[in-house]
């Protein structure tokens, strides 16, 4: 929760620096969020090539079947989730053009950062991403220990690059965007959209929810409300904690009182925890369309266009670091190669979800175990 109050100061501090100080400290800010953004899109690429091939090669053997079936059901959960958010998103967002008059035209100034530095990715988002997926099967098949190690090394440095410099940094890069838009006169609007589509988030992860819930208990003979009230601790320990990974032990606990097998509960969940991000993929896909409406050069794509873009999530989503944000760290590169985001925008998109990232996780911990309960089911009779 102490990095959610950071980026809000951040917010407010970039858009005071904008109003009431003079144009070269709002061009400080600038820089820094140029150079930052520098060093965010060149670990994007290592982000995704690491968590993803550790990812694979770390998946349990000899349970084929459950692995199969949970996979299979959090990547569909991923999907729906995003596809529900993508529907409803796209009725409500183009209703805030006449609620706010439209975006209006800006009529401040446009500044330009003291110093620029180009420092371009080893190799682009998908090719990480064929790469990722080469190895990763590669190392199951083979059972090539040695290149998993350097894979979970690679891994544990950019996390730990994320966690100790990209996230405690992230407050000063949202401050240089919000001195930018408050400069350039563009910041009301912004802001009266984020909080529109930070309701519209928060609501669509009930909703999931409840149908997740729904479904299960019809699956399992359950009472939909009594599981939802018994996953209600791993939901507000993931509120605190904003980490799947470390809501586990609570997770656990919840889905087993649900009545999950323990030997099920105890495989489930902790996959679960890096593979099923539905919560934060609605929130992904809502933030999506809402930069997009924001940013004249981006215009709001038909479904069918936008589906790729989900299917890819899906898969991305697999390399979700464990840290604050790692969702969005992980869609940063598909929303540029297939949405055609620029810095500006993807540095909104940031903004918009880290700012209700624990509510995502918490959907995504609750959400594990309505999964749990509809692998369980069959297993019982």
């Amino acid at each position: 929760m102490g990095l959610i109050i950071k980026l809000v100061l951040g917010i407010i501090g970039g858009v005071l620096v904008g109003l009431y100080t003079p144009h070269w400290v709002s061009q400080l800010l600038l820089t820094f969020k140029e150079l930052f953004g520098q060093l965010l899109f060149f670990t994007i690429p290592l982000l995704i090539l690491f968590f993803i091939t550790s990812g694979i090669a770390g998946l349990p053997r000899n349970s084929g079947k459950l692995l199969g079936k949970t996979l299979s059901i959090a990547y569909l959960s991923t999907v729906l989730a995003g596809t529900l958010a993508y529907f409803v998103a796209s009725l409500v967002v183009p209703l805030l053009r006449k609620v706010e008059g439209g975006v209006q035209d800006a009529t401040g100034t446009v500044l330009e950062p003291f110093l620029m530095l180009d420092l371009p990715p080893v190799f682009g988002i998908m090719t990480a991403l064929v790469l990722a997926f080469i190895f990763g099967l590669g190392i199951t098949v083979t059972q090539a220990q040695q290149l998993k190690q350097v894979s979970d090394q690679g891994r544990d440095i950019i996390e730990w690059l994320l966690g100790r410099v990209i996230i405690p940094l992230l407050p000063f890069y949202i401050a240089g965007v919000f001195a930018e838009m408050t400069v350039a006169g563009t910041v009301v609007n912004t802001l009266q959209t984020f909080g529109i589509i930070l309701v519209l988030a928060i609501a669509l992860h009930w909703v999931y929810l409840t149908t997740m819930f729904i479904i299960a208990g019809v699956r399992s003979g359950a009472n939909p409300a009594r599981l939802i009230k018994n996953m209600l601790p791993a939901y507000f320990t993931a509120l605190g904690t904003m980490s799947s990974a470390a809501t586990i032990p609570v997770t656990l606990r919840s889905a087993k009182a649900n009545k999950v097998n323990d030997d099920v509960a105890n495989f489930v969940v902790p996959l679960c925890a890096t593979t099923h991000l539905a919560g934060s993929t609605i929130t992904i896909v809502s933030c999506t369309l809402a930069v997009m409406y924001l940013q004249d050069a981006l215009a709001i794509p038909p479904f069918f266009t936008i589906l790729p873009f989900i299917l890819m999530l899906g898969v991305v989503m697999l390399a979700a670091p464990g840290v604050p944000g790692g969702a969005v760290m992980s869609a940063v590169g598909l929303l540029g190669s297939m949405l055609g985001f620029g810095e500006t925008a993807i540095a909104l998109m940031i903004a918009l979800y880290m700012a209700q990232d624990s509510f995502g996780t918490a959907c995504n911990v609750t959400g594990d175990g309505a999964i749990a309960l509809l692998v369980n089911e069959p297993t019982e009779t």
